[in-house]
This record gives C-alpha cells, structure tokens and sequence, in this order.
C-alpha cells in the first residue's frame, strides 16, 4: 500500500472521529439534541452558509467547518513528515528560541474581531433558516392590506401637504402588496410599481417614506446613490442596497423579499456630461440597477457592504421588493423651461418667455423627456413607470409643520420642559416668524429645526435655574431679535400653569 492510501486512510479516520465527538458534544446529560438555532451554520474558514455549503463540521466552541474546508485541510496536514522536523535538534533550537522570548514577530494566529458572535463568526453576518413550508400558506393575507385611503389617512396624521404625492404613493403600495399577497390572479402575472419621487430638499420625500413603513410595518432599506460605484472600484456595489434590506429584516430572507428599498439622491447618478474619465458612478450604476429593479436572484453579501472572501454570500429574489427612487435633480427646472419656451409663439395669444420664470411649482410639469436630458438612461426610467413630484413648502405649510403633525417639532420641546413643569407656548406671531426665516434659508423644513435650536438654547439653559417658572411664551419680538420672551412666575398656591396670570380677589 502506498503512502497516499495511507493518508487518505488516516484522514478519514479523523473526520470519523470529529463526527464522534461533535455527537457526543451536541447532546445533554439525558441524551437529548440541542435545539438548533435560528441561524444557519457559517463556514469559519471560507464563510459560506449552511444552504450554499452543504452539511457543516462541528468543532468544539461552536465552531462550524464546511465539508471542503475540511477536506482541504486534511490534505494540507497530511503533507508535513511532523516526526522527522521534531527529530531535528537545529530546528528544535531554533524553535525554542523563538518562544522564550515574546514569540514570532509582527504574526498573528488569532483576529479577535472574529470571535465576537457564535462559532467564531460576528452576529450580523449570520443568516436565518428558512422555515419549513406547512401546505401553501400566503406570505401576506390581502385582508390585513389597509386600503389606500387608510393609507393616506395615517400619513395626514405625520406629513402635512403633499396630498398628491400621498395619494399616489398609498396607491402604488396597496397595488404592489396585493401583488405580492396574491402573486398571480388567473395566471396573468402583475408588474411592479416602483416609483420615482422628485422634489426640492427639505420636501418631505426621505420622511414620507420612513412613516410610509411604519405603518405598514414591513423591513425598509435607506440607501444613498452617492455611495454607489460600479462594481471592481472603490464604493458600495449596487448589491450593497439588498444587503441594507437584508439587515434590516434581521437577517430573514423571506421577510427582505416583500420589503421597501428606498434609494435617495437617485440624481447624482446621472450620466457625467463633457467628461474623458470612465464613468464610475454615473451610467454604469444605472445600468447596474437594471436587473435590481426589474427583478432577479441577486447574491447579496451579508453583514457588509461589499463582497469578498470573508463575507458570507446569501441570493435574495428582488421580485418582490418595492424600489422607491428619490432626487432633488438640481437645475431640472431649466430643462423644463426650456422645453416649454420652445412651445412659445408669437402674435397676440402668445405666451411671454419669462411667464415660466415667475411659476412655483414648474417641476410639476416634468415629463420622461426632461429626465432623459437631465441624464438618467431610458432603461433606467423604464423600470420606474410611477413617476411623481413633491411641491417645495411655502409659509402656510411650514406653519402646519410647525405645529400639527403628531411629532411636531414645537410638541417635541413642548415634552421636553413638561419634565421641569415648565409650561410652552407659541403665539401666532412667533410661528409665522419662524416660517420667515425658514423661507429665507430655502431648505425646507431641515431650516426650521435650525431656527428652534438657536432661540431655544437660552431658554433651556436658563429655566432649571429657577424653580418658580411656571410658562414661557415665544413671541415673535423675540424670534426676531427685538425682544425677549414672556415669562409667568408661579404663585405661592402652586396653581396649573393656565391661571398664572389670574389676579385673586382679595375683598372676600
């Protein structure tokens, strides 16, 4: 017999006996199995599932090694005559020098990092099993998918304005989740309805979204164009946004196929123009997202952003998955002027070439061709048939947002002094004060944030100075610098804050 038979036969005595002592190990004191868990088993040293790589070794320490892994290392070992180095006395010295002093040098056996989840590998790069599939149960049940009206009448509640955008977008909802509850209604299979949201900054289109699921409570993903590159460069890859959903599903694949993805800044991506260098970020990445869209299987990386040899890989099926676009598209309101000063004639009907400078709200009038122009792919618009705008916020809306809204930001710092027993308040002047210097920043409602935190700051720091606060009215003086706020102290008979300024009658 060979050598080679013999140390073929001495591997598989081994593997025999791991097998043995991974039984022994995966029992209790009665003899029973562990439960297993809800994750799959990763490999720890090529990192592939369970579902990919096939039936694992268990080590001791819950470390879990694929079958080639396995193999391979076996074949590896085998190779070394171990006897014959240890017989060697210089290499014994030389080994033994090394060890009494702090050991090999600039050498690690051991990342750390790694063992910070089960079996050597980090939680959020763990995938969940799939369940067992008993008979044909739907993944949505069509009866618990709230109306589009039920929809728009939940998102009245959180964003003010916008009645448009929240009608279409509740529309496209229902109808996507009926397709996904249903899947196919006599054999006529329903396309998606991925949608494409434009509007100025500070609209509402991220915050639309994130209170859109919400309610719906399903997974969303949040991810930003501006990271993306083609694959090969440095950047996020275009997977990288299924990979976020897939996080945000906690690691479920079955619960990140029925869920939103929500690409902001969909506008940075479009075509470079009078540019030599390759175009990393612009086109390739539409091209990219073609098949995202559209729906296929994709190998996403879980746990990270990009793919490599130490990333678990898992296929998620993008059929399913809402993809929601989002831009501001800067200077899009040129291209459409321009297309509709070319409409201009001339006699004594014709429309004046500056009457579209004066309109507000000309990004309503956008159509497939200006976005073309602007420099988004046709493949790319194709994949996106709902396409809808957000009008910009003028001073009535912000108003509202000021103080309507379930989370308002005044409500907010009206929570936050209740904690002292400080009573807020806003007269109507303040609020329109506001408003003014909102509309001055042109940032929608990101400015009005800012406004409150800088006349807010001397309130907050001076009020747990003095017990006997008992209310304290903005007035618009005071948002405009001219005055200061109006402050109602306590009375002796520690009354509700409402009565402070009740004057007692003192003839009885």
């Amino acid at each position: 017999m060979s050598d080679f038979d013999e140390n073929d036969k001495n591997d598989k005595n081994e593997i025999e006996n791991i097998e043995q002592d991974v039984k022994k190990s995966g029992e209790g004191k009665d003899g029973e199995k562990k439960k297993e868990g809800e994750y799959e088993d990763v490999c720890f040293i090529c990192r592939r599932p369970e579902s990919k790589a096939g039936k694992m070794f268990k080590l001791p320490n819950n470390i879990t090694v694929c079958n080639d892994c396995m193999h391979k290392t076996m074949d590896t070992v085998s190779q070394f005559d171990y006897q014959g180095m240890l017989n060697n006395p210089s290499f014994v010295d030389d080994l033994n020098k090394n060890l009494s002093g702090k050991g090999y040098p600039n050498i690690r056996f051991l990342n750390i990092a790694d063992l910070q989840g089960e079996g050597g590998i980090p939680n959020k790069q763990r995938i969940k099993k799939k369940k067992p599939k008993k008979g044909e149960e739907p993944v949505l049940d069509i009866r618990k998918i709230p109306p589009p009206h039920k929809i728009k009448a939940q998102l009245d509640d959180y964003v003010i304005g916008q009645e448009h955008a929240k009608k279409v977008i509740s529309v496209a909802v229902y109808n996507h989740y009926k397709r996904v509850a249903t899947d196919t209604m006599d054999d006529i299979e329903i396309e998606k309805s991925n949608m494409l949201m434009i509007g100025p900054t500070g609209c509402g289109k991220t915050y639309l979204v994130k209170t859109l699921a919400r309610l719906l409570d399903v997974p969303l993903a949040i991810a930003d164009a501006t990271s993306l590159t083609e694959a090969g460069y440095i950047g996020d890859d275009i997977e990288s946004v299924i990979s976020k959903l897939l996080a945000a599903a906690d690691n479920d694949v079955e619960k990140a196929e029925r869920g939103i993805v929500f690409i902001d800044e969909i506008d940075k991506i479009a075509k470079k123009k009078n540019t030599t260098s390759r175009d990393v970020s612009g086109e390739s990445v539409q091209q990219g997202m073609l098949r995202l869209l559209e729906g296929a299987d994709v190998e996403v990386p879980v746990g990270a952003n990009s793919k490599n040899a130490m990333v678990p890989l898992t296929t998620i099926n993008t059929r399913n998955i809402l993809f929601i676009c989002g831009g501001a598209f800067p200077d899009l309101e040129e291209i459409i002027k321009q297309r509709l000063k070319k409409q201009t004639s001339i006699g004594f009907n014709a429309e004046l070439k500056d009457k579209f400078d004066k309109e507000k709200n000309i990004i309503s009038r956008v159509t497939v061709e200006d976005l073309k122009k602007f420099g988004m792919i046709p493949e790319f618009l194709g994949r996106l048939p709902v396409i809808y705008t957000l009008a910009a916020l003028d001073k009535p809306m912000l108003v509202k947002i000021l103080k309507e809204p379930k989370n308002a930001i005044l409500k907010q710092y009206q929570k936050l002094l209740e904690l002292d027993e400080v009573k807020l308040e806003f007269d109507d002047g303040a609020l329109e004060a506001i408003a003014d210097q909102a509309m001055k920043k042109d940032t929608g409602a990101r400015a009005l944030r800012a406004i409150i935190e800088e006349f807010m700051l001397d309130i907050m720091y001076e009020i747990p100075k003095d017990d006997n606060i008992g209310r304290v009215t903005i007035t618009r003086e005071y948002i405009e610098g001219t005055g200061g706020p109006v402050i109602d102290i306590r009375n002796i008979r520690g009354e509700n804050p409402d009565n402070l300024r009740r004057i007692e009658d003192k003839s009885q």
